[in-house]
């Protein structure tokens, strides 16, 4: 679900229910990418693993330079191992973690921070209910949830998941986005 887009002329004051603004700022030629200004639920959002993932700013608004998203995710429905081919970084907003990095476990609550290196093998399992917000530099990964997920239909989780995910098709969509997603044995 994406929300309207407008050019944003500052300085500007909006009402707290105010549309989404995406648009080139005048003037800011050593700023690259778009300002974009958003309310909660807007933008794109997916489904997928159970959870709900929510591009904040993508690549594309960014001119590839970050994607920052938002993912709520129930209890024990993290990602399979994997490596990503920028950096990653997370912060805990909501919720418990356990964070898997090259072998060694880390535990995540409300205002803990990681920051993975490109290449790193790494994945995380909500201990609880979480929300975090996911920072990945460059941009890009955005169009890796498009594919491997589906459109939301609401800004909840969906519905529960009927049976495993399909690792085979979420290695094969990885791979074509630079990504090594390997079975939750090789952690």
């Amino acid at each position: 679900m994406t929300g309207e887009v407008a050019v944003v002329r500052p300085p500007e004051v909006r009402s707290p229910r105010a549309p989404s603004h995406v648009g080139r700022t005048k003037g800011a030629a050593s700023m690259a990418g778009d300002t974009v200004a958003r309310e909660p639920g807007q933008g794109t959002a997916f489904w997928m693993l159970g959870g709900l993932y929510e591009v904040k700013v993508s690549s594309a608004e960014s001119d590839g330079a970050l994607t920052l998203m938002e993912m709520t995710m129930p209890t024990g429905m993290g990602p399979p191992p994997h490596t990503h081919p920028g950096g990653e970084t997370v912060y805990v907003l909501e919720g418990r973690i356990r964070y898997h990095i090259n072998g060694e476990t880390f535990e995540g609550r409300p205002g803990s921070t990681f920051h993975v290196p490109a290449g790193t093998l790494e994945n995380f399992e909500p201990v609880e209910q979480s929300r975090l917000l996911v920072l990945y530099t460059p941009g890009g990964i955005e169009k890796f949830f498009a594919e491997a997920g589906e459109p939301a239909q609401s800004r909840e989780l969906p519905p529960a998941p009927t049976g495993p995910p399909d690792i085979e098709r979420l290695v094969a969509i990885g791979q074509k986005h630079g990504m090594d997603i390997r079975p939750p044995a090789a952690v």
